[in-house]
């Protein structure tokens, strides 16, 4: 189900950006639009020209299907993450929802496969790179091996963390610092790793988030 929302979410995107491409194409530029006012706006700019309203009507009828069918199976892993004590479990950690919630048990299935919490962030690409010969030890960019979906959640998580407003979450100031050192980005695939660590605790132990324990580990 969550690599089909995925497939859905990804094709309603390309819809939005080839109708942009397209208009773009005649001179007429989109801009900046909401989920809502999107196919308000391409029909505003495509009124008088019949071709590109039968383009752009085309597409807008497939967006709005490829959006009913992904607000479905949206709906249907709400009611399977309420249903998933251990989703649940780990929803208790602010800005994990139903899809990382989701993703993260699903992709680490057993916790207990894996001897120790630290390794999960090398589980999923989120550890930098090492190469070392002789008296050369440099160390690069993360991995990125492993699953990438899962990847992507734990850092869309570590970014809402990081951008938005988070009650009681030490690990927020953690990473803030962390930031100022190190630049945002770095921060974000830090804490997402942290949190890699954090969720695989937490299945680990059956206990729902602590932020000072968090804070602790960090």
């Amino acid at each position: 189900m969550l690599s089909a929302r995925k497939l859905l979410q990804t094709k309603h995107h390309d819809v939005e950006m080839s109708l942009r491409g397209v208009l773009r194409g005649f001179g007429l530029k989109v801009g900046p639009t909401t989920a809502r006012s999107f196919a308000g706006r391409i029909r505003e700019l495509v009124g008088g020209h019949p071709t590109l309203t039968a383009v752009a009507e085309a597409l807008l009828a497939a967006r709005d299907v490829l959006g009913e069918q992904l607000r479905g199976l949206d709906k249907r892993l709400c009611n399977q993450a309420r249903e998933d004590n251990r989703a649940r479990l780990l929803m208790t950690t602010p800005s994990v929802g139903v899809i990382v919630a989701l993703s993260f048990s699903a992709a680490v299935d057993d916790p207990w496969r894996f001897r120790s919490s630290k390794m999960v962030g090398a589980h999923f690409g989120l550890t930098p790179r090492k190469y070392q010969s002789g008296e050369t030890d440099v160390t690069g960019r993360v991995s990125k091996i492993g699953d990438a979906s899962v990847r992507t959640a734990l850092y869309e998580a570590a970014n809402v963390i990081l951008t938005r407003p988070v009650k009681g979450s030490e690990l927020k100031s953690w990473a803030a610092r962390l930031a100022k050192r190190a630049g945002m980005r770095k921060a974000k695939v830090a804490l997402a790793r942290k949190l890699a660590v954090v969720l695989h605790r937490m299945l680990k132990d059956g206990t729902p988030f602590a932020a000072s324990r968090a804070a602790a580990g960090a």
